[in-house]
């Protein structure tokens, strides 16, 4: 039976380099079992049986977050100081005197499941094998260093098209992207908000936005895939930068026009259908103007990552929960002006349908890395 295949143990490795497979701790037989990403749930510890000679260099190569930890025979031999990319020589982590032949790695960190799919061989195993290489140390890689050609070009593309959508759409790109009509005088937003919501506009600026949203989350290595549900229908390798992007493009696309749907079903419910186009015309242009500010944020990244990573990953964040939390104060005060939230009856439908999905958002993009 396939149930009982996927739990039978998987034997020590005899290659000198790391492999795919890998073991989790099955808890209830105190055992190490083959993990199988489309079956078990992540697990925040991950084992390998390696091959580790003496005077043979084993360098691997991987992502870690903060706080990642290495083991070797259960004994602790590297924790992450920062979130980067990390070589390491094995062999050299070894207690001094140890038996050459098979140790158990383990890969753990306390909060966040690693990612396998960064562990490789920094040399080919063959050459591992035949001949002694010199031991690598410890070092940072600079982080992002091999994605800023993509990045670059998507931030090029992102330029051009706010060049030609203001240019194709100069009144209405001007209404959207103005600070004083932003937080102007009612006057001003009811001359907005009985604007049509679907034109054409609106949705290429929101392809725009979600374009340089997945971009940004893409840069901080904020893993979307994490969510179970998605992990399961859709597989996005961490190394396909270009995939990652358009596959975060996609759901941001579908997340902002398909608020409409939400919205329209709880203003249902709560019996406040009259204020769901009002609040949902506010909500566009809210994110569409704050994600003006998103490819700057870009800039920075790719001119300051590589010098001060965790400086650039605060800013990051922050500029993504000020956005988050910037739209919510923006449509309850527009709320505000029609029906005063004072009354419990709308405060809970704001609740229901702003802050509760804030909260989520906030844990799922910036909390999670």
């Amino acid at each position: 039976m396939a149930s009982a295949a996927e739990y039978r143990p998987l034997p020590p490795a005899t290659k000198g380099g790391l492999s795919a497979d890998w073991l989790i701790h099955d808890a209830p037989h105190n055992r190490l079992v083959l993990y199988l990403p489309d079956y078990h749930t992540p697990a925040l510890a991950y084992y390998q049986w390696v091959s580790v000679r003496t005077g043979r260099a084993f360098p691997v190569t991987f992502a870690a977050p903060k706080g990642l930890s290495i083991f070797l025979d259960n004994r602790l031999a590297f924790t992450a100081a920062t979130s980067a990319s990390y070589t390491l020589d094995l062999a050299k982590l070894l207690p001094a005197g140890s038996v050459p032949g098979l140790h158990l790695l383990c890969v753990w960190h306390p909060t966040t499941p690693p990612n396998l799919a960064t562990f490789t061989n920094s040399l080919p195993a063959v050459q591992a094998n035949k001949a002694p290489v010199k031991p690598v140390a410890v070092q940072p890689l600079p982080r992002g260093h091999q994605g800023q050609n993509v990045f670059l070009c998507f931030l090029l593309l992102i330029g051009l098209l706010y060049g030609s959508i203001r240019s194709a759409y100069q009144p209405g790109f001007a209404r959207i992207y103005h600070l004083e009509g932003l937080w102007g005088k009612p006057s001003n937003d009811q001359d907005f908000l009985t604007k049509p919501t679907v034109t054409w506009l609106n949705l290429l600026l929101v392809m725009v936005f979600s374009l340089s949203f997945a971009l940004l989350l893409v840069a901080i290595h904020t893993n979307i895939q994490s969510i179970v549900i998605l992990r399961r229908l859709f597989d996005v390798p961490e190394s396909a930068i270009i995939v990652r992007v358009l596959f975060y493009a996609v759901l941001i696309a579908v997340f902002v026009l398909g608020k409409y749907i939400f919205l329209e079903v709880m203003g249902y419910i709560f019996d406040v259908a009259q204020l769901v186009m009002v609040q949902y015309r506010e909500f566009m242009r809210t994110i569409l103007f704050m994600g003006l500010f998103l490819p700057g944020v870009m800039l920075l990244y790719l001119g300051l990552n590589q010098t001060l990573p965790e400086t650039v990953l605060w800013v990051s964040n922050g500029v993504v929960s000020l956005m988050l939390i910037g739209t919510v104060v923006r449509i309850a005060r527009t709320l505000h002006r029609r029906a005063s939230l004072l009354n419990l009856h709308l405060f809970s439908y704001l609740c229901a349908t702003e802050v509760i999905p804030l909260i989520i958002l906030l844990k799922l993009i910036v909390f999670t890395y």
